[in-house]
């Protein structure tokens, strides 16, 4: 097929559309109920394929749509590299497409709807797990954060982390598909018994489990200053609004991401001003800094200060692409001549450590203190988790993308966060929405994007020891969906008849007015 003819199948841009309709189900339209329906117009164009090319190709142009509806927000960033990025992602979902076609098309059996209930959620999970690769970006967007608000929906991700939610709102999604497109009322049962078998699990598996066990208490306070136009205004009123907290007696005071702009190492006056809030408070502080250090690279670090001065700082590894710096700088450097992308490369972290302000009480309080975007992984709480943190701690900013959808979609991963290590979590938002989460996710607080202030609130925290079915068995989900794959792709090949059945049977009219089929 020309160029030319690929660019003007009709049917294609309505995979692209179809691709865009999940995103609705993510914040801030918040219509999570829909993710699990939305996909079903998607498989039933890619189910309709003439054959496995164009059912890949569909499965393509359906990933691209929702990548360009997911990420729509970065457009200031990144420009027209927006489109290149959807293309990319987007082709990871031609495999979602060629497991469509393949077990969802006729004859529709009863062996081929349970393997497809298998598979399909496979393929989307494992395409998920790709593009989430931190050399690709990171994950954003997974489908499993749409129920962020759901904490009997969440319970699966205390076992098997978002994935698991991630596939079990595919596997409903294919039950239905199932449900439409089979010809025997027995298939039709089977996927509607499976949709609601995979509805029930999180439920079932809310009910079953308890809350971790308390261990000790904190009172915690996130300072949200709101959009201001420099570093020392900023600064101001970050100090005003934690000076105010004196009487709530909190053991930390977290601020937003790139809260103080100056290197506090060689910022004595700053940093006398932040000791002696923290004695006023009696409250640690967690500052973030965004500044160019000794060696001259520009980092942003969690730093951990108390009356005494600077007691531990942590520099953020996980960057945001083209944010904080660009890939292949030297092929995609003029990306910033043009739109919004980083002009510098920021350094990352080498390592990841637990901080230990001290409580009230003087009881050292391990934490896990990560950076924006550091939220999205996953394994970055689940090694919180493991090294024995009590309480995640994320510092935020997203003043660049304040009036679109990214705050709030930020603000919910926490709430995933929370569910897979078993641990309350906090966003303290410099500009965003600042959050807190309990260990099942319910939410406890919250500071919209347009409110500034604080919030003080006291934390149940459980013991270090503490550990979730994710924490101990990490991404046994996406591998596993790696290996169903490889064994459905092994089952396929092994057929003798895989060449006939490349493209659909046709449907043809006997003589008796019985449907059958021929191969075309």
């Amino acid at each position: 097929m020309s160029l030319r003819a690929a660019f003007s199948d009709p049917v294609r841009y309505g995979s692209l559309a179809a691709g865009m309709l999940p995103v609705l189900a993510f914040p801030a339209p918040d219509l999570e109920a829909l993710a699990w329906v939305a996909l079903v117009p998607g498989l039933l164009v890619m189910q309709r394929a003439p054959h496995a090319r164009e059912a890949a190709v569909r499965g393509w142009w359906f990933g691209a749509g929702f990548v360009l509806a997911a990420m729509y927000w970065l457009l200031p960033t990144v420009g027209p590299g927006l489109l290149l990025i959807a293309a990319l992602f987007g082709a990871l979902q031609g495999g979602v497409g060629l497991a469509v076609w393949a077990l969802l098309g006729p004859p529709l059996t009863a062996r081929r709807a349970l393997a497809a209930l298998l598979v399909v959620p496979a393929a989307w999970v494992v395409a998920e797990y790709a593009r989430s690769w931190q050399a690709l970006g990171g994950p954003w967007a997974l489908l499993g954060a749409t129920q962020w608000r759901h904490p009997v929906v969440l319970a699966l991700a205390s076992v098997g982390g978002v994935w698991l939610v991630s596939g079990a709102v595919v596997a409903v999604n294919t039950g239905l598909a199932v449900v439409l497109l089979a010809d025997r009322g027995q298939v039709r049962a089977l996927g509607a018994g499976a949709t609601a078998l995979v509805l029930l699990s999180g439920p079932t598996l809310f009910a079953l489990e308890s809350a971790p066990a308390t261990e000790r208490y904190a009172t915690v306070a996130l300072v949200q200053p709101g959009v201001l136009p420099d570093g020392a205004t900023r600064l101001d009123a970050s100090a005003r609004i934690t000076a105010a907290l004196t009487g709530h007696h909190p053991d930390l005071v977290v601020w937003g991401e790139s809260s103080v702009t100056t290197d506090l190492s060689r910022d004595p006056a700053t940093l006398g001003r932040l000791r002696a809030l923290a004695a006023q408070t009696g409250a640690a502080l967690l500052v973030n800094e965004d500044a160019r250090k000794a060696d001259g690279h520009i980092s942003k670090d969690a730093v951990l200060i108390g009356p005494d001065g600077i007691e531990a700082r942590y520099a953020k590894m996980r960057l945001v692409p083209f944010g904080e710096y660009i890939p292949l700088r030297p092929l995609l450097g003029w990306l910033s001549a043009i739109s919004r992308a980083a002009g510098e490369n920021r350094a990352p972290g080498r390592s990841f450590h637990l901080l230990r302000p001290a409580d009230r009480a003087g009881q050292p309080l391990p934490i896990g203190a990560l950076i924006c975007f550091e939220s999205a992984f996953p394994d970055m709480s689940r090694t919180a988790a493991d090294q024995g943190a009590q309480l995640l701690v994320y510092q935020s900013a997203t003043s660049s993308f304040q009036d679109t959808w990214a705050p709030e979609q930020h603000a919910s991963l926490a709430a995933l966060r929370a569910v897979e290590s078993g641990r309350p979590a906090v966003q303290a938002a410099l500009t965003g929405v600042s959050v807190a989460f309990d260990p099942q996710g319910r939410q406890l607080a919250r500071l919209g994007t347009g409110q500034t202030g604080a919030v003080t609130l006291r934390l149940a925290l459980p013991g270090p020891e503490s550990r979730t079915w994710y924490d101990r068995i990490g991404d046994l989900v996406p591998r596993t969906a790696v290996l169903v794959l490889l064994l459905a792709v092994a089952y396929e090949l092994a057929d003798p008849d895989r060449r006939r059945r490349f493209r659909r049977p046709a449907a043809t009219v006997p003589t008796d007015g019985r449907i059958a089929t021929a191969a075309r």
